[in-house]
């Protein structure tokens, strides 16, 4: 199978976080048909490997070439042959282009292992949604033992045309917190304000108070507000959740406490009790900048366009592999005509599959041969 009959085949089959049970039966099966080791990780993910035919005994150096496999809960609306035959689910952020490329660079080693070291090729289930796939595979020690030289990533980018590879060193991508707030107080009748504590004024001035602490690298958004009233009833209750995006992990904790001091504050002095819960999601994606100027080095030396990104405040949970190994998430461009991911009519182009391949794998003999 060739890596955009991989691709589609997946597209057409997209499974949620964690429920990729069809995904890696069929990405084992092809590994199988290619003769490559595998095994199963984090459930539903798989982990390829392959050892260089150079690799002198005792030599543990190794890179790890990551893709996740998780699709969407998005309807697609795409009119194409392999569109999602799974109602409600889609592959609407690139995924199925990341596991094509992955499978496509596997394919060659597979045939002409002339390297030496060891290739991991991990499918990685979960990165959608919380705790996140890569902390479950790096709880299983997979690479331990090894002297990993990178552990690489990437993602397609519709603001990148085809044959552009986007980069960034150190900081790139946030952290990610889950923020819930639950304002306890007394309600009743909406013009009876002496009998109140009202938990709807105390929800109002913690949103207006923790918007404000929105900054250059601290993104806070509250999403959903719920208060249970009517034009002349105050709830007893107001529930309010929301994201917080950081790219410091000294910051990420001031933020932290800076909310629950906001809270108690307002607890004071509306006479009500909130009650904070702050979900910690991934940390913070920091690229080597070694790596970064070694891969955009070799970009421009196979004649493709690199451009250097800003600050993303979108989260990948690609940042707990950065806290343990020399790490590297880059951009492969996929064109405008895409459209915007996460969208029903996200549709990369394909021609971005063959430049991924060849871009990685000459990136992977790299970091191996050095």
């Amino acid at each position: 199978m060739d890596p955009v009959e991989f691709r589609r085949r997946l597209h057409a089959h997209p499974e949620l976080s964690f429920r990729e049970h069809d995904t890696a039966a069929f990405i084992e099966q092809q590994l199988d048909e290619l003769g490559i080791e595998h095994r199963r990780i984090a459930s539903t993910g798989v982990v390829a490997r392959i050892e260089g035919r150079k690799t002198p005994e005792g030599d543990r150096r190794a890179a790890v070439l990551r893709a996740d496999i998780d699709a969407l809960p998005v309807t697609e609306r795409n009119d194409l042959e392999w569109k999602s035959q799974n109602e409600g689910v889609m592959h609407a952020c690139g995924h199925d282009m990341h596991a094509a490329v992955l499978f496509g660079v596997l394919k060659a080693f597979a045939a002409t292992p002339d390297f030496r070291g060891t290739l991991f090729g991990l499918f990685q289930p979960g990165e959608e949604c919380n705790p996140g796939g890569a902390s479950l595979v790096l709880a299983e020690k997979p690479f331990e033992g090894y002297d990993v030289r990178a552990v690489v990533g990437e993602h397609v980018e519709p603001q990148l045309e085809v044959g552009t590879l986007g980069f960034r060193a150190g900081k790139y991508m946030a952290a990610s917190d889950e923020l819930r707030f639950r304002v306890r107080g007394t309600g009743g009748h909406g013009a009876m304000r002496r009998q109140l504590k009202d938990p709807v004024a105390a929800g109002a001035e913690l949103l207006t108070r923790l918007i404000a602490l929105n900054g250059e690298e601290c993104v806070l958004s509250i999403g959903r507000v719920e208060a249970g009233g009517a034009t002349n009833i105050v709830p007893d209750e107001v529930y309010m959740e929301g994201t917080l995006r950081t790219f410091d992990e000294r910051e990420r904790g001031i933020i932290h406490r800076r909310i629950e001091i906001i809270a108690a504050d307002i607890d004071a002095r509306h006479g009500v009790k909130t009650e904070v819960a702050i979900g910690r999601g991934y940390p913070c994606v920091v690229n080597d900048e070694i790596l970064v100027k070694q891969a955009a080095a070799l970009a421009k030396a196979e004649k493709l366009k690199v451009e250097m990104l800003p600050l993303r405040t979108t989260a990948e949970d690609f940042g707990f592999y950065c806290k343990q190994y020399p790490s590297l998430f880059y951009r492969l461009g996929v064109g405008a005509a895409a459209g915007r991911p996460h969208t029903a009519t996200f549709s990369p182009d394909e021609a971005a599959i063959g430049v991924g391949i060849a871009y990685m794998r000459k990136l992977a003999l790299q970091l191996l041969e050095k």
